[in-house]
C-alpha cells in the first residue's frame, strides 16, 4: 500500500512508518519537526514559531506540497491538528485529502474535543487532565484548551473530521473509550508502536544509588503533571541523599533524550494518564521502571493479566511520594520490574506487529 502519515506527536507516526516499511509498504511522513524535539520526516511542513510570518510560510509549504498528497491508498491524520495551523483552517486541506485519496483515518492520539467532552460531561474517568472527581482543574493551560478544543474552532474541526472520516484509531485506553461513546462503529484501539530494533534493552541490577529520571516539556509541564512530580522527587532526594539522585531533563532533542534514559533506573511521566505514553514505553523497552499511568483498564483492554510492571500513581503528591519512597527503600524490586517492563513492551508494542494491526484496520474498513 501507499500510505501518507500527516503530522507528528511523540514520534508515533515516525515509528509506525518504520514498522510499515518493514512490512513492505511505501510510506511518507509529512510533518513539522516539533521544534526542539527534532523528529525526522520525509516532507517538511515546519513552522518554527507561532508568528504570523511563520504561519504564512507554513501555509505556503502545505499548498506547495498538496499535489504530493494525492493518490495514496491510506491517509492518516495525527489529530485534527495535523498541520501547524489552526484546526478549522485545515478543513479545506482535509477535504482535498479525502477527495484525492483512498481511505482517510483520524488518529485519536491526543487531547481533542471528544476526549475533553468525555472528561467534562461524563463520569468515564476517576481523574483526568481537566477534572479530579467533580473538581475542575482551573489552570491557564486548561482555560485556553477548553476555549479552542471544547467550545471553539478546533472543536468544530474535530467534529467535522470525525463525522466524515473512514475510521478512527485510538492509541490509549482514554482516547479509545472517549471516541467509543460517540463513534462505536468506526473506532479501533491499536497500541502505541515502539521500534525495538534500535533500542538497547538492559535489565537493571539493584541500584546502589537509584537514578530517578524526569523529562520536562516546559510548555506542557502542567498538562503532564511533571510540575507536581518534580518537587516530590526533590523532597525524596533531600531525605534519602545516599539512596537516590534526581536527573531532570528539559526540552532536549529526542535522540539525546533516549541517550540520557540509558542511565536511569526509574522514570516519572504522565501523572494524569491511565496508560503509558511513548516516552514511558521507550523507557520500559530500555528496562527502566516507570512511575506514572498504569491503571487496571489499559491492562484489561490488552488482556494482560501477568505483566503489570508500571508503578501507578494517582494525581496526589502524597501518593507519588509514598510510591517512589517505597522503590527507593526497596531497590531489590527494580530487577524484576525492569525485566517485566522489557517483556511487556515486546509483547504489546513491537512496531512491526503494531503496523500489522494498522494494516488490518485500514483494510477492514469499507
Amino acid at each position: 500500500m501507499r500510505i501518507l502519515l500527516l503530522g507528528e506527536f511523540s514520534h508515533l507516526h515516525c515509528t509506525l512508518a518504520q514498522g510499515l516499511r518493514t512490512l513492505g509498504h511505501e510510506v511518507c511522513v509529512a510533518a513539522s519537526d516539533s521544534g526542539w524535539k527534532r523528529y525526522p520526516y520525509d516532507i517538511s511542513l515546519n513552522r518554527p514559531t507561532n508568528s504570523l510570518t511563520d504561519g504564512v510560510l507554513c501555509l505556503c509549504r502545505v499548498l506547495r506540497h498538496l499535489p504530493d498528497f494525492r493518490g495514496y491508498d491510506v491517509v492518516q491524520l495525527i489529530s485534527p491538528y495535523f498541520l501547524r495551523l489552526r484546526s478549522e483552517r485545515t478543513l479545506p486541506v482535509y477535504r482535498y485529502l479525502k477527495r484525492h485519496n483512498g481511505k482517510l483515518f483520524l488518529g485519536a492520539f491526543g487531547t481533542d474535543y471528544y476526549y475533553i467532552r468525555a472528561c467534562m460531561e461524563t463520569d468515564t474517568f476517576r481523574y483526568s487532565d481537566f477534572k479530579t472527581g467533580d473538581v475542575y482543574r482551573d489552570t491557564p493551560f486548561n482555560r485556553v484548551t477548553l476555549d479552542d478544543w471544547y467550545r471553539g474552532g478546533a472543536a468544530r474541526a474535530t467534529r467535522a473530521i470525525a463525522e466524515t472520516c473512514d475510521g478512527i484509531i485510538a492509541c490509549l485506553w482514554e482516547y479509545y473509550v472517549s471516541y467509543m461513546l460517540y463513534f462505536p462503529d468506526k473506532t479501533t484501539f491499536i497500541p502505541l508502536p515502539v521500534d525495538l530494533r534500535h533500542i538497547s534493552s538492559r535489565v537493571r541490577n539493584i541500584p546502589n544509588v537509584m537514578n530517578l529520571f524526569i523529562g520536562i516539556q516546559k510548555e506542557r509541564s502542567v498538562l503532564k503533571g511533571t510540575d507536581r512530580m518534580l518537587p516530590v522527587l526533590y523532597e525524596i532526594e533531600r531525605r534519602y541523599p545516599e539512596h537516590c539522585r534526581v536527573t531532570r531533563v528539559e526540552n532536549v532533542p529526542y535522540l539525546r533524550y533516549q541517550q540520557l534514559l540509558d542511565d536511569a533506573d526509574v522514570q516519572l511521566d504522565q501523572l494524569y494518564s491511565y496508560t503509558p505514553s511513548m516516552n514511558s514505553l521507550l523507557a520500559m523497552a530500555k528496562g527502566v521502571t516507570v512511575v506514572g499511568g498504569g491503571e487496571p483498564e489499559p491492562y484489561q483492554l490488552l488482556n494482560e493479566t501477568c505483566l503489570q510492571p508500571i508503578v501507578n500513581v494517582l494525581p496526589d503528591e502524597q501518593d507519588i511520594y509514598n510510591k517512589v519512597e517505597q522503590l527507593v527503600l526497596h531497590p531489590e524490586r527494580i530487577p524484576d520490574l525492569s525485566r517485566q517492563s522489557i517483556e511487556y513492551v515486546a509483547r504489546h508494542h513491537d512496531a512491526v506487529e503494531v503496523a500489522r494491526r494498522y494494516v488490518q484496520a485500514w483494510n477492514g474498513c469499507r
